[in-house]
Protein backbone atom coordinates (compact mmCIF):
# COMPACT_ATOMS: atom_id res chain seq x y z
CA UNK A 1 0.00 0.00 0.00
CA UNK A 2 3.03 2.27 0.40
CA UNK A 3 3.76 4.55 3.46
CA UNK A 4 0.86 6.79 4.53
CA UNK A 5 3.29 9.54 5.98
CA UNK A 6 4.70 9.95 2.33
CA UNK A 7 4.16 12.71 -0.08
CA UNK A 8 2.83 12.11 -3.24
CA UNK A 9 3.44 14.56 -5.95
CA UNK A 10 0.42 16.68 -6.51
CA UNK A 11 1.49 17.27 -10.27
CA UNK A 12 2.82 15.99 -13.42
CA UNK A 13 5.53 17.47 -15.53
CA UNK A 14 4.14 18.09 -19.42
CA UNK A 15 4.80 15.50 -21.81
CA UNK A 16 7.35 16.63 -23.74
CA UNK A 17 9.81 18.85 -22.29
CA UNK A 18 10.54 21.07 -25.19
CA UNK A 19 7.73 23.13 -26.77
CA UNK A 20 8.43 26.36 -27.52
CA UNK A 21 5.15 27.68 -27.36
CA UNK A 22 4.05 26.14 -23.69
CA UNK A 23 7.41 27.56 -22.30
CA UNK A 24 6.56 30.89 -23.63
CA UNK A 25 3.15 30.39 -21.94
CA UNK A 26 4.23 29.10 -18.91
CA UNK A 27 6.80 31.86 -18.69
CA UNK A 28 4.13 34.72 -19.00
CA UNK A 29 2.12 33.35 -16.36
CA UNK A 30 4.70 32.58 -14.07
CA UNK A 31 5.87 36.13 -14.16
CA UNK A 32 1.85 37.66 -14.37
CA UNK A 33 1.14 35.88 -11.15
CA UNK A 34 4.28 35.57 -9.46
CA UNK A 35 4.84 32.49 -9.02
CA UNK A 36 8.18 30.64 -7.40
CA UNK A 37 8.72 28.50 -10.18
CA UNK A 38 6.73 26.34 -13.48
CA UNK A 39 5.96 23.59 -10.36
CA UNK A 40 3.26 25.56 -9.07
CA UNK A 41 1.92 26.02 -12.77
CA UNK A 42 1.99 22.29 -12.74
CA UNK A 43 0.00 21.83 -9.99
CA UNK A 44 -2.70 24.14 -11.27
CA UNK A 45 -2.88 22.75 -14.73
CA UNK A 46 -3.28 19.60 -12.71
CA UNK A 47 -6.25 20.45 -10.76
CA UNK A 48 -7.54 21.48 -13.66
CA UNK A 49 -7.27 18.47 -15.49
CA UNK A 50 -8.51 16.66 -12.63
CA UNK A 51 -11.59 18.94 -12.50
CA UNK A 52 -12.06 18.04 -16.38
CA UNK A 53 -11.90 14.33 -15.89
CA UNK A 54 -14.17 14.28 -13.25
CA UNK A 55 -16.60 16.31 -15.33
CA UNK A 56 -16.25 14.06 -18.52
CA UNK A 57 -16.89 10.85 -16.35
CA UNK A 58 -19.68 12.10 -14.48
CA UNK A 59 -21.83 13.41 -17.93
CA UNK A 60 -21.61 9.54 -18.75
CA UNK A 61 -23.04 8.44 -15.79
CA UNK A 62 -27.35 8.68 -15.56
CA UNK A 63 -27.46 7.25 -11.67
CA UNK A 64 -28.46 8.79 -8.64
CA UNK A 65 -24.97 8.98 -7.23
CA UNK A 66 -23.82 10.36 -10.33
CA UNK A 67 -26.27 13.35 -9.87
CA UNK A 68 -25.15 13.75 -6.15
CA UNK A 69 -21.54 14.09 -7.00
CA UNK A 70 -22.38 16.89 -9.92
CA UNK A 71 -23.79 18.97 -7.44
CA UNK A 72 -21.14 18.27 -5.03
CA UNK A 73 -18.83 19.30 -8.04
CA UNK A 74 -20.71 22.39 -9.15
CA UNK A 75 -20.87 23.86 -5.35
CA UNK A 76 -17.09 23.34 -4.89
CA UNK A 77 -16.83 25.03 -8.54
CA UNK A 78 -19.23 27.85 -7.37
CA UNK A 79 -17.56 28.82 -4.19
CA UNK A 80 -14.22 29.07 -5.95
CA UNK A 81 -16.26 31.52 -8.47
CA UNK A 82 -14.42 29.72 -11.62
CA UNK A 83 -18.54 29.46 -13.24
CA UNK A 84 -21.47 31.27 -12.59
CA UNK A 85 -24.52 30.40 -10.33
CA UNK A 86 -26.33 29.31 -13.47
CA UNK A 87 -23.89 27.81 -15.10
CA UNK A 88 -24.39 23.64 -16.28
CA UNK A 89 -21.75 21.03 -15.59
CA UNK A 90 -20.46 21.73 -18.66
CA UNK A 91 -19.00 24.92 -18.26
CA UNK A 92 -16.37 23.80 -16.08
CA UNK A 93 -14.72 22.24 -19.41
CA UNK A 94 -14.37 25.77 -20.33
CA UNK A 95 -12.11 26.96 -16.99
CA UNK A 96 -8.62 27.91 -17.43
CA UNK A 97 -5.32 27.84 -15.62
CA UNK A 98 -5.29 31.62 -15.51
CA UNK A 99 -9.14 31.94 -14.18
CA UNK A 100 -7.36 29.39 -11.43
CA UNK A 101 -4.74 32.03 -10.84
CA UNK A 102 -6.85 34.85 -10.36
CA UNK A 103 -8.52 32.53 -7.10
CA UNK A 104 -4.83 31.97 -5.53
CA UNK A 105 -4.70 34.04 -1.98
CA UNK A 106 -1.02 36.32 -3.35
CA UNK A 107 -3.00 36.85 -6.53
CA UNK A 108 -6.05 38.07 -4.19
CA UNK A 109 -3.69 39.99 -2.14
CA UNK A 110 -2.60 42.11 -4.93
CA UNK A 111 -5.70 42.71 -6.02
CA UNK A 112 -7.07 44.05 -3.19
CA UNK A 113 -4.19 46.91 -3.24
CA UNK A 114 -2.94 45.54 -0.04
CA UNK A 115 1.08 45.17 -1.71
CA UNK A 116 2.29 47.15 -4.33
CA UNK A 117 3.66 44.06 -6.26
CA UNK A 118 2.59 40.64 -6.88
CA UNK A 119 6.24 39.73 -5.46
CA UNK A 120 5.31 41.27 -2.59
CA UNK A 121 1.95 39.97 -2.05
CA UNK A 122 3.61 36.36 -1.86
CA UNK A 123 6.02 37.70 0.41
CA UNK A 124 3.23 39.09 2.62
CA UNK A 125 0.98 35.39 2.59
CA UNK A 126 4.59 33.86 3.23
CA UNK A 127 5.72 35.89 5.96
CA UNK A 128 2.35 35.22 7.66
CA UNK A 129 1.17 38.55 7.36
CA UNK A 130 -1.81 37.46 5.60
CA UNK A 131 -5.31 36.82 7.69
CA UNK A 132 -8.29 34.53 5.63
CA UNK A 133 -11.41 35.37 8.08
CA UNK A 134 -9.50 34.14 11.47
CA UNK A 135 -6.89 32.04 9.96
CA UNK A 136 -3.33 32.98 9.53
CA UNK A 137 -2.53 31.23 5.56
CA UNK A 138 0.91 31.22 4.87
CA UNK A 139 0.35 29.42 1.40
CA UNK A 140 0.40 31.62 -1.52
CA UNK A 141 -0.92 28.96 -3.37
CA UNK A 142 -4.58 29.06 -1.32
CA UNK A 143 -7.88 28.95 -3.74
CA UNK A 144 -9.81 31.60 -1.94
CA UNK A 145 -13.36 31.10 -1.89
CA UNK A 146 -16.02 33.56 -3.12
CA UNK A 147 -16.92 34.11 0.93
CA UNK A 148 -13.55 33.88 2.23
CA UNK A 149 -12.28 36.96 -0.07
CA UNK A 150 -14.30 39.46 1.65
CA UNK A 151 -12.68 38.53 4.85
CA UNK A 152 -8.83 39.19 3.76
CA UNK A 153 -6.81 40.82 6.35
CA UNK A 154 -3.50 42.06 6.01
CA UNK A 155 -2.11 42.57 9.77
CA UNK A 156 -1.91 45.97 11.07
CA UNK A 157 1.97 46.45 11.80
CA UNK A 158 2.66 46.17 8.05
CA UNK A 159 0.56 49.33 7.58
CA UNK A 160 2.00 51.17 11.30
CA UNK A 161 5.53 52.26 9.16
CA UNK A 162 7.03 55.46 10.01
CA UNK A 163 7.04 57.86 6.99
CA UNK A 164 10.60 57.98 5.09
CA UNK A 165 11.77 61.06 4.21
CA UNK A 166 10.54 60.48 0.22
CA UNK A 167 7.29 59.62 1.23
CA UNK A 168 6.80 62.78 3.06
CA UNK A 169 3.77 64.90 1.73
CA UNK A 170 3.91 68.84 1.38
CA UNK A 171 1.49 69.18 4.26
CA UNK A 172 3.90 67.56 6.79
CA UNK A 173 6.49 70.31 6.03
CA UNK A 174 4.23 73.37 7.04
Amino acid sequence: MGDPKKLRKKYSKPNHPWQKLRIDEEKILTREYGLKNKKELWKMVSRLKAYKQRVKKLIQRKDKQAEIEKEQLMKKVQSLNLVKTDAKIEDILGISVREISERRLQTRVYKKGFAKTIKQARQYVTHEHVLVGDKMINSPSYLVSLEEESSIKVTGHLFNIPETPEKKTPEADK
